[in-house]
């Protein structure tokens, strides 16, 4: 028993004083493979923070492992205040910035403590207690509404590559009994043991702010643990095809409504010049027959000259026995054949007329006809803006379909309108054919009255002539009266006609006009429809981009881990920050020594282990 204890205490002083030493002696026996160099094929650097409440960094130091593969020297680079070996009893050798160290096989670890090295963020915590800010240490043991805040952002003094490219996870761990009904909107919550734990994910290259809510009582909290390690996550390609397919059904809808669109364009434009050709011609025949309906008193009053003067002249010639005074039968052929002309003029000019609205009449049955007779539904419409409300810029592409509605809904109108008067268009032929007819019967009269009294006249060398011309003027002086009366119907129904075509004609009008701004929505419509057609020709195509393009911003498979130490360092492999805030709690209460006794020394303990 007592050669144990002996051993014990031979073994304890060679500890105690012989460190050193034997230290000396591990050099000098590997004193022929101190100057050779070792060779590592990585590095790994985990930073340990310390922070107080608020998130202000306290101390920091770094745990350095190398995988070594060759033993030997190997230099590292840092600057630290401390440096300390966690393999062996080797002293490290610091020179500068310059660390060097023996390594043997396998891993070696080395700790460097490190003063005033900023983290890559900014870290700020806030404690609102009941709507008013506090400090961790006025929070301790109060009970009320809790609101933690925390924000994260780039600390510009740092190398960006670490913010812009890891992750930092948050992990609050809270006390059930001392914190209820826990909120944390950007949270995950889960069960640790007892405890409640919430963990916020901050992602690279975003400044972030997470906000915890409870009902505390008698508050105290563990630290807050916050990780930051490069952002790597395993993410396949999304399955988008039927998504494409449903886009691509929708882009060619859209070149189907572009494609009628351009036809609807066609056949309004084709409305828009048979309808100007018909309001022209149609003017034109308002003037013709407003001239003609001006000069019919004066056809009339001339007309009732003649027949006044036939009639004179009846009464003169069956009043005389003897010669009559035939000055006045001369003069008569004359006029009558001048009516004639003028009759035959007013025949031409309606022909002109019917001719001009015949032509103009066509072009509008053409281009009223070219309209489409199906029609878009409610259904189709709606579809259609539903599908338009997803995408890019759907306000600009929503308008070009109303405004496609709202043409494609007056080219109905237009074409119902005009279906319902086309009898009426189609019986304006019909009319001036008559009464071109009916002058031209007139006309042709007049010319035999005429040459009836110039027969009757040239038959006047005897006497029994005188008997004849009585009764031929008092035969043509009846069937002039006749003609008469013809030629006021006529100049009637040519005022009837003029007073109702200016009705028709304001409405032709007002068609030329509505078709020619029909006309202009309906290309300023094709342009829109052309536009939204070539915008969205590749919809599944920048579909597809899009989609890459956000797999690519999550895609961290091209970083190459860098040293927070120092940019002279290589071969990093891992670098990895784990950081702690102090603990929100009361401090634990002195305890007086109940013995009263003086507190051991090393060689009191130590003697303690052998009695």
């Amino acid at each position: 028993m007592w050669l144990k204890k002996i051993s014990i205490i031979v073994m304890s002083a060679v500890l105690v004083f012989g460190s050193t030493p034997l230290a000396a002696l591990a050099e000098d026996n590997s004193g022929q493979t101190a100057t050779e160099s070792g060779k590592y094929s990585a590095k790994d650097e985990a930073i340990y923070g310390n922070l107080d409440a608020g998130g202000t960094l306290k101390d920091l130091y770094v745990v350095n492992t190398f995988h070594v593969t060759e033993p030997g020297e190997i230099t590292d680079r840092g600057d630290y205040t401390d440096v300390r070996n966690l393999s062996n009893l080797n002293e490290i050798e610091q020179s500068g910035n310059k660390v060097r160290f023996q390594a043997e096989n396998e891993e070696f670890y080395y700790q460097g403590e490190m003063n005033n090295r900023p983290l890559p963020w900014n870290i700020d915590i806030t404690y609102m207690l009941d709507g008013e800010e506090v400090t961790p240490e006025e929070l301790i043991g109060e009970s009320g509404s809790l609101e933690i805040q925390i924000a994260t952002s780039a600390n510009e003094s740092v190398d960006p590559v670490f913010f812009e490219n890891y992750l930092l996870q948050i992990s609050l761990t809270l006390d059930p009994s001392k914190a209820d009904n826990i909120q944390a909107p950007d949270g995950t919550k889960a069960n640790s043991g007892k405890d409640t734990q919430v963990t916020f994910t901050g992602m690279p290259d975003e400044a972030e702010e997470f906000i915890l809510t409870a009902e505390v009582e008698n508050f105290e909290m563990n630290p807050i643990d916050i990780s930051g390690a490069p952002f790597s996550m395993s993410m396949e390609d999304p399955d988008i095809s039927r998504m494409k397919n449903d886009m691509q059904s929708l882009s060619d809808a859209i070149s189907e409504i572009d494609q009628g669109v351009a036809g609807l364009n066609n056949g309004i434009a084709e409305l828009s010049n048979g309808a100007s050709d018909l309001s022209s011609g149609s003017q034109d025949y308002q003037s013709g027959i407003n001239d003609l309906n001006a000069s019919s008193s004066e056809l009339v009053n001339g007309s009732s000259e003649i027949r006044d003067a036939l009639n004179e002249m009846n009464k003169s010639v069956q009043g005389s026995s003897g010669a009559p005074v035939l000055s006045e039968l001369e003069a008569l052929p004359g006029g009558l054949r001048e009516l004639a002309e003028g009759l035959r003029e007013s025949a031409e000019g309606l022909d002109t007329l019917k001719q001009n609205y015949e032509t103009a009449y066509g072009s509008l049955d053409e281009a009223l006809n070219g309209i489409p007779e199906n029609t878009v539904s409610p259904e189709q419409i709606k579809a259609l803006k539903e599908k338009i409300q997803s995408m890019e810029d759907s306000g600009a592409h929503e308008e070009v379909v109303n405004k496609l509605v709202k043409s494609h809904n007056a080219a109905k109108k237009a074409k119902g309108t005009y279906n319902e008067v086309k009898k009426a268009f189609g019986s304006v032929t019909g009319t001036l054919n008559e009464v071109s007819s009916g002058i031209r019967e007139m006309a042709k009269q007049a010319e035999t009255t005429a040459s009836d009294i110039e027969k009757g006249m040239a038959a006047m060398d005897e006497m029994e002539g005188l008997t004849q011309l009585q009764e031929g003027i008092a035969s043509l002086s009846s069937q002039y009266q006749s003609f008469h009366n013809g030629l006021n119907d006529y100049t009637d129904g040519v005022g009837s006609l003029a007073s109702a075509y200016g009705e028709l004609n304001s409405g032709i009008q007002e068609l030329a006009n509505g078709a020619s701004s029909l006309n202009s929505g309906a290309s300023e419509l094709k342009n829109g429809t052309e536009e939204l057609e070539e915008q969205t020709s590749d919809m599944p195509g920048e579909m597809q981009s899009e989609v890459d393009e956000m797999m690519d911003e999550y895609d961290a498979s091209d970083f190459e881990p860098q040293s927070f130490v120092s940019d002279q360092n290589d071969k990093v492999e891992v670098v990895q920050f784990v950081l702690k805030t102090e603990a929100i709690e009361a401090e634990e209460p002195e305890t007086d020594d109940e013995t009263g006794e003086e507190e051991k020394g090393f060689w009191d303990r130590l003697m303690d282990l052998f009695q």
